[in-house]
């Protein structure tokens, strides 16, 4: 499939239709860290399997599957070299009707997965034609990819899973983890402000998820680390401070930590 992308640089103003493997060129870590969008994110999934985490919980995903993650939840998800598939960024402006929590639906009816193509097919061939009104045929066949999304998920037999109490939880510090991260709170104190011990917030993140509260956390403030390093010229140190590390040498401790590299040595590889 041939990527039409209207703006450069992911979390844009404007629609961006991708081919899944592109989104990891410059690094895997581009789509298996933890980050946000401030749009919302289509991904339909047309080989291969991984893992993805949506709000602090993990889940496999397959051929056929299609999720969709709304604006400011945080995720990550693995793309190996078998995967393939399509992703819709909405752009920030975006009038698509879409839901309000993240869904993740596994498409068995073969009619329903032939919709769904021919609708990113015919998006491709909008974005691509130079023809009269070609713009706003492309927002009209987004509307109904909207609408597809919302239909698949209210079907009976739809995947629901169950919202238990460590769930709600690690969503609830997935959602305050995006807001915070930047400000140097610990672990002890984002679970102090969501009413838990960090003991128990971390022993559900495990259960969730299968990683640690603390590791998230670092997870989100490093993948921000390296976008500011790749894509602008800030200072080290004053993205250091600018993500909460309390020193540049802490910030290149943990950087180096989680990457295998200093940020001087990483912004040179990138």
């Amino acid at each position: 499939m041939k990527t039409q992308i209207i703006k450069t640089g992911p979390d844009t103003d404007q629609m961006r239709l991708i081919a899944i493997p592109r989104l990891a060129a410059g690094g895997r870590w581009r789509v298996e860290a933890m980050r946000s969008l401030s749009e919302g994110c289509f991904l339909w999934f047309t080989k291969g399997q991984g893992r993805i985490t949506i709000a602090g919980q993990t889940r496999g995903y397959t051929a056929n599957n299609a999720i969709y993650i709304p604006p400011g939840v945080m995720h990550g998800f693995e793309v190996g070299p078998q995967v393939f598939g399509t992703a819709i960024f909405f752009g920030k402006s975006s009038t698509v009707t879409l839901p309000a929590e993240p869904q993740h639906l596994r498409i068995r009816e073969v009619h329903a997965q032939q919709e769904v193509n021919v609708m990113l097919d015919m998006i491709q061939r909008e974005m691509d034609s130079d023809t009269p009104a070609h713009d706003r045929a492309t927002r009209h066949y987004l509307g109904l990819l909207g609408v597809w999304i919302e239909r698949q998920a209210k079907k009976p037999g739809a995947e629901v899973p169950r919202p238990d109490a460590a769930k709600r939880l690690v969503a609830r510090y997935t959602a305050l983890l995006e807001k915070e991260f930047r400000r140097g709170k610990g672990v002890g104190e984002l679970a102090c402000d969501l009413g838990v011990t960090a003991t128990h917030l971390t022993r559900c993140c495990r259960e969730t998820c299968g990683r640690s509260a603390i590791d998230l956390l670092q997870d989100r403030r490093i993948f921000e680390a390296r976008k500011l390093l790749s894509e602008t010229d800030m200072a080290v140190g004053q993205i250091g401070a600018s993500l909460g590390f309390t020193s540049p040498a802490y910030f290149t401790r943990a950087f180096q930590h989680l990457t295998g590299f200093s940020p001087t040595a990483f912004r040179r590889a990138v």
